[in-house]
């Protein structure tokens, strides 16, 4: 059995003259990331590695999780950048199997696609900092695909 946690990025802020990768969080993103962190770690939630989108926003709200979870094992994917939801279905059949919980941070549209595609739940959309679950009925990765996969929740930073 395996768990798969899908993180959208905290709230960003829009610099003038700054690229969208390198966009970094504002206040209300630097607080909401530690606060659903928080959230779950105290729902008894377990993460053992966490896979992100290389860009600022989405590293940094990666950050704040892997702290509160005492984990460092952060990897990042470029994949994860602007992904399609044949992107993250490779990265996470690239799993390796002694990951038994993966929490992985990525953009708008992508990730509330993906979600979406999990589940018959209607996630409208994903907004920052949003986290939805899954318990996925297999011991490898590589057979995430066509394995069955049980939705556990969806939570909003203004929902806790």
């Amino acid at each position: 059995m395996k768990t798969l946690f899908l993180i959208r990025h905290a709230k960003s802020d829009w610099p003038i003259n700054v690229p969208d990768f390198d966009r970094p969080l504002n206040e209300r993103g630097k607080k909401n990331a530690p606060k659903m962190a928080n959230f779950l770690k105290n729902l008894g939630v377990r993460i053992d590695n966490f896979v992100t989108s290389p860009a600022k926003r989405a590293l940094t709200t990666c950050k704040y999780f892997a702290e509160v979870f005492e984990n460092e094992n952060i990897t990042k994917v470029e994949k994860l950048y602007d992904a399609s939801s044949s992107d993250f279905l490779e990265v996470i059949e690239n799993l390796s199997d002694e990951i038994e919980n993966v929490a992985m941070f990525s953009h708008n549209n992508g990730i509330t696609y993906f979600a979406n595609s999990l589940t018959n739940e209607n996630i409208v959309h994903l907004p920052t900092c949003a986290v939805v679950g899954f318990k996925i009925e297999t011991e490898n990765w590589q057979d995430f695909k066509n394995s069955k996969k049980e939705f556990l929740f969806f939570y909003t930073p203004k929902e806790i």
